[in-house]
């Protein structure tokens, strides 16, 4: 588990391959890979009491990927079970940055570093992470 002054900052999410992420062959598309890491990313801020459609609607934040490297060792295949996680590496003012990883049984298939915008939900535009935001993850 990585941390930030002494904190817990990872989340490990069950992922199943279903038919439609892969292709005739049965291996899983490239982009899906990203779909796994956003549901990792999503459960994370769940596991902290973040509710994205609430920060949206009361603080009027949303979060947006802005970069992201992405590497793939291995491929996935039909009906694999994987683990997703996402980890928290850097708070910055407006934004978070994560390692992410999609594994099956312990090897790394795909890993990402992905940097998460904090934009204002009605002009998108860079906003800095809200008090409560930042109470979650300290909690």
């Amino acid at each position: 588990m990585g941390d930030i002054a002494g904190e817990p900052l990872r989340l490990d999410w069950p992922v199943r391959v279903y038919w439609e992420d892969t292709d005739g062959g049965g291996i899983v598309y490239h982009s899906v890979y990203l779909n796994y890491f956003e549901r990792a990313r999503t459960e994370w801020l769940r596991a902290r009491g973040l509710d994205q459609r609430t920060l949206r609607d009361t603080e009027r934040v949303q979060f947006a990927v802005v970069d992201m490297n992405v590497r793939w060792a291995r491929p996935a295949r039909f009906d694999d079970l994987l683990t997703a996680s996402a980890e928290l590496t850097e708070r910055g003012g407006a934004s978070f940055s994560f390692l992410q990883r999609l594994t099956r049984d312990g090897e790394v298939l795909c890993e990402a570093t992905v940097r998460v915008a904090v934009v204002d939900a009605d002009t998108l535009k860079p906003r800095r992470v809200p008090p409560v935001v930042l109470e979650r993850i300290a909690s």
